[in-house]
């Protein structure tokens, strides 16, 4: 959706806003023996590995009209993946190719850094389970934060849908100021009440959305949740025929369970 500048806004020099979209996006799933998780992590690993992560970002790049400079990538063993992209804005002519030093392997994530000048794109990917409950969760972190005209906000949809989640966390911030000829600062460079704005129709329709504000700051706060609920989504190597009615219930209640805590962040009691 289109990001709609403040009118006659004529700025001295150039624009010092910094503009910083993040994300959780969760993928939860019922996994009921160990070879189960151990297969849904092993899935999850060459769903986003750096190949595919590689490819997101250079489509982020295009989708906010940057150029890519230069990109790393490593998959590593057992799991995990790392992507550096640097990135320029305007007509740059440089070649993207591998790098020769890739960054140094996380064992708590996948990392994927991208930088726009000052700006940058980061996505860190965290899959886990628990063996006593069988849930399985997979959580991508994504920060998109661009300086200058550029904004990340271009990207949202692009994102949410590339990830398909069952909920996702969004946070929006503008920092810093801008000029205009006149020597005025303007601490936002662009009209804006919610992060839901920018967010397509037909994705608003299918999540539960709540919106945390602080308008004063430039700050914006969206939790989605997904509004339908369907077991069989949600079961990892077991079908749903395979359970009694009384299993049927007991994992749609842990999965609610694990989808309420995370979206509200905060642990909820049994009843």
């Amino acid at each position: 959706m289109e990001v709609k500048a403040l009118k006659k806004l004529q700025l001295y020099g150039f624009n010092n806003l910094t503009k910083t979209l993040s994300f959780n996006m969760y993928d939860i799933c019922y996994a009921k023996s160990q070879q189960h998780r151990n297969e849904y992590i092993d899935y999850i690993d060459e769903e986003y590995n750096a190949e595919r992560l590689t490819g997101i970002l250079t489509e982020v790049a295009d989708i906010i009209g940057a150029n890519i400079l230069n990109i790393a990538r490593q998959d590593y063993d057992p799991q995990g993946a790392s992507v550096t992209m640097l990135i320029s804005e305007g007509s740059h002519k440089g070649t993207a190719g591998e790098a020769e030093n890739a960054p140094e392997p996380n064992d708590n994530d996948n990392a994927i850094v991208a930088h726009l000048d000052k700006s940058h794109i980061t996505v860190h990917t965290y899959p886990e389970s628990h063996p006593d409950k069988g849930i399985s969760t997979f959580r991508a972190d994504i920060d998109v934060s661009t300086c200058g005209e550029i904004s990340p906000l271009k990207a949202l949809n692009y994102l949410i849908n590339c990830f398909s989640s069952d909920i996702v966390i969004v946070d929006y911030r503008v920092r810093g100021f801008t000029r205009d000829v006149a020597g005025k600062k303007f601490f936002i460079d662009h009209k804006i009440n919610s992060i839901q704005n920018y967010i397509a129709k037909e994705t608003r329709d299918i999540y539960q959305m709540i919106d945390v504000n602080v308008y004063q700051e430039n700050i914006f706060h969206t939790k989605m949740l997904l509004k339908e609920f369907d077991l069989d989504n949600y079961l990892f190597g077991t079908a749903k025929k395979e359970l009694l009615a009384g299993e049927k219930k007991k994992i749609k209640q842990r999965l609610k369970k694990e989808m309420a805590e995370i979206f509200y962040g905060k642990n909820i009691p049994k009843v």
